[in-house]
């Protein structure tokens, strides 16, 4: 368990040269990337809500039905490791991430433009969603690993976990805000009109991303390239020892395995505090949206406080995230709801994945990203939807997921203890020591 991390900064040195104009093109770039890819997603961004609601009220799903097609669904992000570790060893016509995302670019749009112009019956939803959300993990992958290696090799993990995260929770913000207001929009089309109308979206969305593959910066792909140094079996062997990985990853299971959230959280919203589709729509908004404040005030505290202090901190601040929906009696508490709710728990997003940046293993970025931020991220989604909306339908309530989800985030402060301090007794800038 002795395996070195990350780029394997000597402790004490200073951050590659790299201007600043330079640092801020590669963070910007990579943001775009990602935001771009964030709003494709089947799973978020643009598509999500209106395909839940799609499934609601044209098709007459329960809402158990509805958690076990998002189920599903989801496979493929359960496995995006995989694909991260395809983006680490193979690299198309030898053109390394701008190959994946032009040719998975391409070939997400094409899924896209297809199933637009098919009957969208459950059969047709539910394969076309898989294979759309299969196409889209390399190109994920390519975009997360060029924030752990920009922010490995130039000693700002914070900052690039700063950006990454606000072009994660944006798209968030963007499609629960739109999206409720789409699918309101939808109910008076029918449902080729409504489904053709959102995955022509999505298909225009990954034309640009492989538009921005094909042409992006030549020195942002060629700078953080690492061929593959050793056989396929010997880097898997390789990320199961390195000791570091395990915490991140389990702190962000912990994080996203809210049994509260998805399907049991929309329906209660929705008939029990009889809120609208916009109104359920705007809760999220408003609790992805007052992340993003978060992220900046991030990037200016991890120049100035060792991430210890911020992981612990921020996880203490988060483990009561959602007890202000005891006081929600109306749709309009749980709006009002949603502001502590999102402020509780933005430092402790970016602090995560700030020890997810400087925990990946050198030449597997890829893989211990899409480990930490889809794999874990998804597995504890969808499973702690299905449990959340069994809770919700057959046991003890609203009122129960919300007990659960909160004794489930007070696991995360023991998994504090097993992070490696090497990992930690720095700020954004300084090297992170290597491990002893």
């Amino acid at each position: 368990m002795s395996e070195r991390v990350g780029a394997e900064f000597v402790a004490g040195g200073r951050s590659p040269a790299l201007s600043l104009s330079e640092r801020g093109r590669f963070l910007g770039y990579a943001g775009v990337l990602m935001l771009l890819t964030s709003f494709a997603q089947p799973g978020g961004g643009l598509i999500s809500i209106p395909v839940v609601f799609f499934l609601k009220n044209k098709l007459h799903l329960s809402a158990y039905q509805t958690a076990v097609f998002n189920l599903w669904t989801a496979l493929p992000l359960y496995l995006a490791f995989a694909f991260g570790l395809l983006r680490d060893r193979w690299s198309p016509f030898g053109a390394g991430d701008r190959g994946h995302l032009t040719l998975f670019g391409l070939a997400t749009a094409a899924l896209y433009a297809g199933i637009a112009f098919l009957n969208p019956t459950y059969a047709l939803l539910l394969v076309g969603l898989l294979l759309l959300t299969a196409a889209m993990q390399t190109v994920m992958s390519s975009a997360a690993a060029l924030f752990s290696a920009i922010g490995q090799e130039h000693l700002m993990a914070g900052q690039a976990s700063a950006v990454l995260n606000v072009a994660l929770n944006l798209p968030l913000l963007v499609g629960y805000l739109v999206g409720g207001g789409l699918s309101e929009m939808m109910e008076g089309k029918s449902a080729s009109d409504a489904a053709r109308l959102l995955f022509l979206v999505g298909a225009g969305l990954m034309a640009a991303i492989a538009i921005m593959g094909a042409f992006g910066p030549r020195r942002m792909f060629t700078a953080h390239a690492v061929p593959p140094t050793t056989r396929f079996t010997e880097d898997v062997v390789r990320l199961l020892k390195c000791w570091a990985i395990y915490p991140p990853f389990i702190l962000l299971t912990l994080w996203n395995f809210a049994p509260i959230f998805g399907t049991a959280l929309q329906y209660y919203l929705a008939n029990t505090l009889h809120a609208t589709d916009a109104q359920v729509g705007a809760f999220y908004a408003i609790y992805w949206g007052l992340y993003l404040p978060g992220f900046p005030l991030y990037a200016w505290l991890c120049q100035r406080i060792r991430l210890r202090k911020l992981l612990f901190w921020s996880t203490l601040i988060a483990v009561p995230d959602v007890i202000p929906l005891v006081f929600a009696h109306s749709a309009t508490d749980a709006l009002v709801a949603a502001v502590p709710m999102s402020l509780m728990g933005s430092l402790a997003t970016a602090a995560f994945y700030d020890l997810a940046i400087r925990s990946c293993p050198k030449g597997l970025q890829g893989t211990m990203m899409m480990l930490v931020s889809s794999s874990a991220y998804y597995v504890a989604l969808r499973f702690g939807d299905l449990w959340g909306t069994a809770l919700f339908e057959q046991k003890g309530g609203f009122m129960l997921t919300i007990i659960v989800t909160t004794v489930v985030y007070a696991l995360m402060l023991p998994v504090l203890l097993l992070v490696p301090r090497h990992l930690t007794c720095t700020t954004d800038g300084q090297a992170v020591a290597p491990a002893p």
